[in-house]
C-alpha cells in the first residue's frame, strides 16, 4: 500500500479472490440496505455522476454523510468519493462541507446526576463514519474488486 493509497482509503482484495461481474458487486452493495444500518444504498441519478450512492442522515448531530460509488468493470474497481455536510447551528450559518477519506466519530453527551448527587457527562449518541464505509468496502473487496478512494468522480 502506497502513501497515496493510505490517504485516499484505497484497498485491494486478496490475490486469491477471483473478481466477480459488475452486477454481482452492484447487488452486494444494494444488499446492505437493512433496518440495522443507519445508512441507505441506492441507485444514483444521472446528475450524481455515479452508479450507486450510500447516504446517512444523522439529525441528532446535524451531519449528512454520502459516499458516491462509480463501478469500473474493466479494471475491477469501485471508485468512491466520501462527502459530508455538518450543520452546527439551527440556521445552517456555520455549515461545513468536506470530502475525501477522513474517518470521524460524532458524539453527543448529556450531563446527568449520579445517585450520590454528583454531575457527570454520559455519552448518549455515538456514530463512527467507518460504520458506513467499512461494510461498503468489505462488500467490494469480497467480490474481488479494488476499493479506490478519489477526490473527484
Amino acid at each position: 500500500m502506497t502513501l497515496f493509497d493510505k490517504l485516499t482509503g484505497t484497498r485491494r482484495p486478496c490475490s486469491s479472490i477471483t473478481p466477480r461481474p459488475a452486477n454481482d458487486v452492484r447487488h452486494a452493495l444494494l444488499a446492505l440496505n437493512n433496518a440495522d444500518n443507519l445508512f441507505n444504498v441506492r441507485n444514483a441519478l444521472p446528475a450524481d455522476k455515479a452508479d450507486l450512492i450510500a447516504e446517512c442522515q444523522l439529525s441528532r448531530v446535524g451531519v449528512t454523510l454520502r459516499t458516491r460509488m462509480l463501478l469500473i468493470p474493466e479494471k475491477h474497481q469501485v471508485r468512491h468519493l466520501d462527502e459530508r455536510w455538518e450543520n452546527r447551528s439551527a440556521n445552517n450559518a456555520h455549515g461545513q462541507y468536506g470530502r475525501g477519506n477522513a474517518p470521524a466519530v460524532y458524539r453527543q453527551w448529556e450531563s446527568q446526576r449520579s445517585p450520590d448527587g454528583r454531575r457527570h457527562k454520559v455519552e448518549v449518541f455515538r456514530f463512527d463514519t467507518r460504520e458506513m464505509t467499512d461494510p461498503l468496502r468489505n462488500a467490494v473487496l469480497g467480490a474481488g474488486w479494488t476499493w479506490r478512494g478519489v477526490l473527484k468522480l
